[in-house]
């Protein structure tokens, strides 16, 4: 595992080999990072350079001119692919005037690009797994969601997702307003140009967080979601006791024009897969989730059975 010396941040390696750049490299400012298809780490690099061209308020065209160079090289770095050198890394960020410590994390992204995995701790705040986790999701073309115990974040209300931070041993009370705010912020990603697959285990609808009230409201709220033909949401049944996704939660992030990506969430850390051997078995899970859950319609009904009979919307067998 290689470790940032400047910061909270770890990658998990998924290849062996030398870390070209890093620590320890004789000369890491004319080592090029070669163009290629972009890993989640390089992504997160990418985001990370679009955000200081953005505030500094400059075109990307404008600071090719500036440095003299392709626009095209300006966009595979904002992507993530590389066919750079630290040294030409380090005159971009110092055009757009880049605060210290945003240079190091920058730089620590760009030697650590070719590894398979990103660890992101919360060092810095919270929220700064979540925050990373959203900015991988807006270039989706479709997120797959697998929940044990609580409903999936994308789904939940306001006060489902308080009574969780309230409940937290993370969140400080002073967050919680902010960690709500981010969540709800997260969910704008609910359109009809990416596809949205959720399994939940049923514990998941008889668990009161937040009791009665909340329960209710989040459960219609759950409902009234799958009536969007993007969303597609069905249930693993307690009745069928052990089952495949009784290790962990995830979510598979895919995308047109890169390799899906497996997202981890712990107690104090967020966590990106994406080796090939690592993608193959959570598809195997999928698949056997997929064998397991009730039909989209009896999921339904579940979810209404689980409401009290007074609030129970009529049944739509057509």
């Amino acid at each position: 595992m290689s470790r940032w010396n400047d910061s909270k941040s770890y990658f998990v390696r998924g290849d062996s080999g030398r870390n070209v750049g890093a620590k320890g490299s004789s000369s890491p400012s004319f080592v090029v990072m070669p163009k290629r298809n972009s890993s989640v780490v390089g992504r997160e690099f990418g985001i990370g350079v679009r955000n200081a061209i953005e505030q500094s308020g400059m075109t990307q065209r404008q600071l090719a001119e500036l440095l003299d160079w392709q626009e095209a090289k300006i966009s595979d770095m904002v992507q993530g692919k590389g066919g750079v050198t630290e040294a030409e890394v380090r005159e971009l960020l110092a055009y757009c005037r880049v605060d210290r410590d945003e240079v190091r994390r920058l730089l620590a992204l760009y030697n650590e690009s070719r590894e398979k995995g990103y660890l992101r701790f919360m060092e810095g705040g919270a929220l700064v797994p979540l925050r990373t986790l959203m900015n991988h999701e807006r270039g989706t073309s479709k997120i797959t969601t697998w929940s044990l115990t609580v409903v999936p974040g994308l789904m939940q209300i306001a006060a489902y997702i308080r009574a969780l931070m309230e409940s937290s041993s993370v969140i400080k009370p002073a967050d919680i307003d902010g960690a709500i705010r981010m969540k709800l912020e997260r969910q704008a990603l609910f359109h009809g140009d990416r596809e949205f697959v959720f399994y939940l285990h049923e514990s998941a609808l008889r668990l009161p967080v937040g009791g009665p009230a909340v329960m209710r409201a989040q459960l219609l709220h759950m409902l009234t979601m799958t009536m969007r033909p993007y969303i597609t949401l069905r249930i693993v049944p307690t009745s069928i006791g052990a089952h495949a996704g009784v290790a962990t939660s995830f979510i598979k992030l895919e995308y047109e024009k890169h390799p899906p990506v497996i997202w981890l969430e712990a107690l104090r850390t967020g966590l990106f897969l994406d080796d090939a051997e690592t993608m193959s078995a959570y598809d195997d899970l999928l698949k056997l989730l997929d064998v397991q859950a009730l039909s989209v319609e009896e999921s339904r009904e579940l979810i209404i059975g689980a409401l009290p009979p007074e609030q129970q919307p009529p049944l739509d067998h057509e």
